[in-house]
């Protein structure tokens, strides 16, 4: 039993020592090794390394890409238009040994620093190109160009390798964007009563065009009508005249029949008539024949 005192002692301390002596660096990671506060191994490689012992310290850091998400800021174009911008930036570690002296191996210092970079890019790449290139015409340049400028000074200044920046939103200031809506519903309301007159008009003509059409198709229609109504009386004189020639007596004693039929049809009415006319001629014969 007082042999595996010391036994387990001994295993102890080495298990104390191994653990302060032993570390490992992840494939995700990037070390850096200092002795005593002072930098004396940078870029560890991922794997199991050897430390000393209370002397030296191991700071690791993410090398994966990470997305700095700037807040919006206000840049202005070539032709003073001021616009918010908003952006993010996606970057990594490329010299671990820069990146730790420049910020310390603090990553919120970094993404601060980086941020004004991204911002002095922006406003530099803004500053020299329209609205119009900045909205729609060169967006794939203007980002190229913001990356190709920001990789030249943040790899010599914080260590770090900008992989890509992107603009999210691009908006006019408040009071600019109301006077802009207000020209624009001006416009549509110019548009819209443009439209409505034309339309009228169209409207005025094609009322008109029918009214027209409506009385040319009524005269015609009329027209045609009373050549029909002419030439059916001139049909009708033509039989008439053909059956009077025949038998005039028995002519006009039909139309005598007629005027009588029409005459008295209506019990009311009173009719004074000298009774020896030639009305009552077919009358006065029948009498005198009884």
């Amino acid at each position: 039993m007082n042999r595996l005192i010391p036994i387990a002692v001994l295993l102890f301390l080495a298990i104390i020592i191994a653990d302060s002596s032993l570390y490992v660096v992840k494939e995700t990671e990037r070390a850096v090794k200092l002795r005593f506060g002072r930098l004396i191994d940078t870029d560890i490689q991922p794997g199991l390394h050897v430390k000393m012992p209370l002397s030296d310290d191991v700071r690791k850091f993410d090398s994966r890409v990470m997305t700095l998400d700037a807040r919006p800021e206000s840049f202005l174009t070539v032709q003073k238009k001021r616009l918010i911008v908003d952006s993010f930036a996606k970057w990594r570690i490329a010299d671990v040994d820069t990146y730790y002296k420049a910020t310390g191996g603090n990553e919120a210092q970094a993404m601060n620093r980086l941020a004004k970079r991204v911002n002095d890019g922006l406003r530099n790449e803004f500053g020299t190109r329209t609205l119009h290139e900045v909205v729609s015409g060169e967006r794939d340049q203007l980002m190229l160009d913001i990356k190709q400028g920001l990789n030249q000074r943040v790899r010599e200044s914080l260590g770090v390798e900008i992989v890509d920046v992107r603009v999210k939103r691009i908006d006019l200031p408040p009071e600019v964007s109301d006077a802009v809506f207000r020209r624009m519903k001006a416009e549509r309301e110019k548009e819209a009563r443009e439209l409505r007159s034309k339309g009228l008009e169209s409207a005025e003509k094609i009322r008109s065009s029918a009214e027209r059409e409506k009385t040319i198709i009524e005269a015609t229609a009329y027209s045609e009508s009373e050549l029909l109504r002419g030439e059916g009386d001139a049909q009708a004189a033509a039989t008439y005249a053909a059956a009077y020639s025949k038998d005039p007596e028995f002519y006009a004693f039909v139309r005598s029949l007629n005027a009588y039929r029409s005459s008295f049809k209506d019990k009311g009415d009173i009719m004074l008539v000298d009774p020896q006319s030639d009305f009552f001629k077919y009358l006065n014969d029948s009498k005198a024949d009884r």
